[in-house]
Order: structure tokens, then C-alpha cells, then sequence
């Protein structure tokens, strides 16, 4: 697989995590009490540890998208050029 093929991946693997983390972050934000009903018919939790749960959530994909996709992403563009 050409380095330039694997840069394209990581670039598209960021971009589609990021959506995904959106689309988390809006259902948390504006779809909050339905979120928490739904879960709440399987668990019985606050709404503070379903709040913390979810943000520590967040926080631990942005971390690993950050981690496991831009960081490469931009060590071979810086490392590979052009080519």
C-alpha cells in the first residue's frame, strides 16, 4: 500500500470520526431527556453519571480519533512529502 493511499485513509478515518463525535455531541445536547430515557429503561443512573458518562465517552474518542488518526495523518505528511 503506497504511503499516499495510507495518509488518504487516516485523513477520511479523522473526518468520518469528527462526524460521528458531532452527531454524539448533538444528540447529547439537544436530544438530552430522550437519550436519557432510553437508557434509563435499561439502567437506572442519575442524570449526573448519564451526563458524566457520556462526556467522559466524548472525550475518550476525541482523544483516541486525535490519537489514533490525526497524529499519524500528520506525522506522514510532515515525514512523506508529496509523494
Amino acid at each position: 500500500m503506497a504511503l499516499r493511499d495510507i495518509r488518504n485513509a487516516l485523513g477520511w478515518c479523522t473526518l468520518i470520526n469528527l462526524c460521528l463525535l458531532l452527531v454524539w455531541f448533538l444528540f447529547f445536547a439537544l436530544a438530552h431527556d430522550w437519550m436519557y430515557r432510553l437508557h434509563g429503561r435499561w439502567f437506572q443512573i442519575s442524570v449526573e453519571t448519564f451526563d458524566a458518562i457520556h462526556y467522559t465517552g466524548m472525550a475518550l474518542f476525541k482523544a483516541g480519533t486525535w490519537l489514533f488518526n490525526l497524529a499519524p495523518w500528520l506525522a506522514l505528511h510532515i515525514a512523506g512529502g508529496k509523494k
